[in-house]
């Protein structure tokens, strides 16, 4: 693992993550020139790590800016105003979606699932029947309940219907696989675009959307003779990404270092065990909560390996409880929306070691005890210890 000594607190939100020294070390780098061939080097290896990780996407852009963002030149680039799309809504961040589709002209029609599950495939099949959709929206892991989309089941359902499959990886990649090229269900159907960010699996700080692009989806943007976006454009990006060294808007330069860094680190420890472990943290840390007497959201079988939304147990308080962990130097981030006041959201991804999850198991049920609640944290974290390294 990479060396973590510059975390002083224990940043247990679901994204930004913790950061590894050798990402801090390259924040700290010297500042080059965005023309400087040093630099244009590191930039063409952070898009062929990303191209690698991603299972070779025709073409990849890094873009100054958030996820959010990243939602939007996904979307803007794909779809025209006017046209309709369906947004596959598992929670916070699939209401996003049709947010961006209302400030854009863009029609929509959603299948939601009740938050904390997975959306009905006969009901999506349902709406599909319709046709007319542009492009699917599907959110791989949504941030704001934990829930992890089932592939294997939509995206065949998806392509089938000849739309595009717009993937929101925000939440997954670097934990789960995403891949253009490894073809999903029976049919070996694939996704047109994934939209990523650097700050939570990646084990990156704030400030780079990542989006990837099949040639199918590329051909929707050739065919489209304008789009309602300058800075989002990809055509006004695309020298940028084939000559790193050319200038569009300027390269956010110690954000793309830092990246870069981060994805040196996915490489060194691998994709099938990075992988692996996610898929380890996630079960380490449902049983341990559970062993605190917590219930998670998301079920079992549908829960995501990078993040837990828990519900509190009666007589807690959200903003007193997070408020006494953030004194002892913990900070967990609060439930979204409907959920808000009801639950807790933990992050386990990224750069996050054992000992982090350990700390974090044993401050919870520390502050639930102060807080009246029975909690046997040294069972907890016995639990989670006998998880995380079996």
């Amino acid at each position: 693992m990479a060396k973590m000594t510059r975390n002083t607190g224990l940043l247990m939100i679901p994204g930004p993550t913790p950061l590894a020294d050798e990402v801090y070390d390259a924040l700290g780098s010297e500042m080059f020139s965005f023309a400087d061939p040093r630099f244009a080097q590191v930039f063409r290896e952070a898009l062929a790590m990303t191209q690698d990780m991603l299972g070779n996407p025709e073409e990849v852009y890094i873009i100054p800016g958030s996820g959010l963002f990243a939602m939007e030149i996904a979307l803007t680039n794909c779809v025209q105003p006017g046209e309709k799309i369906l947004i596959i809504n598992q929670g916070y961040f699939g209401d996003r979606f049709s947010q961006i589709a209302n400030a854009y002209g863009i029609e929509y029609e959603e299948v939601k699932a009740e938050w904390g599950t997975r959306v009905d495939p006969q009901e999506v099949a349902q709406a599909l029947a319709k046709g007319g959709f542009k492009a699917v929206t599907l959110t791989h892991v949504d941030t704001s309940v934990g829930v992890l989309a089932d592939f294997a089941t939509l995206i065949p359902l998806i392509k089938e219907s000849g739309s595009l499959l717009i993937v929101d990886g925000v939440c997954a990649t670097a934990a789960v696989e995403e891949s253009f090229t490894k073809g999903y269900g029976a049919n070996k159907a694939n996704i047109d675009v994934l939209l990523t960010a650097g700050q939570k699996a990646i084990g990156c700080p704030p400030g780079l959307a990542i989006v990837a692009f099949s040639p199918d989806a590329l051909a929707a943007r050739a065919a489209m003779p304008k789009i309602p976006a300058y800075f989002g454009d990809i055509n006004n990006w695309r020298i940028v990404m084939k000559e790193p060294g050319r200038a569009f808007g300027t390269p956010p330069v110690s954000m793309i270092n830092a990246y870069h860094a981060a994805l040196k680190l996915v490489y060194q420890e691998g994709l099938e065990v990075r992988y692996q472990r996610h898929e380890r943290y996630g079960k380490a840390m449902r049983a341990a909560l559970r062993a605190l007497g917590l219930t998670v959201l998301a079920g079992e079988e549908v829960t995501a390996p990078t993040i837990s939304c828990v519900l509190y147990p009666e007589g807690i308080v959200d903003a007193e409880f997070r408020k006494a962990l953030a004194a002892k130097g913990m900070m967990i981030a609060g439930a979204m929306s409907r959920m808000s006041g009801k639950a807790f959201r933990i992050g386990h991804m990224g750069s996050t070691t054992p000992q982090m999850l350990e700390q974090a198991i044993a401050l919870l049920g520390e502050t639930l005890n102060e807080m009246g609640f029975s909690a046997d944290g040294a069972t907890a974290v016995a639990v989670l210890q006998a998880k995380l390294f079996c």
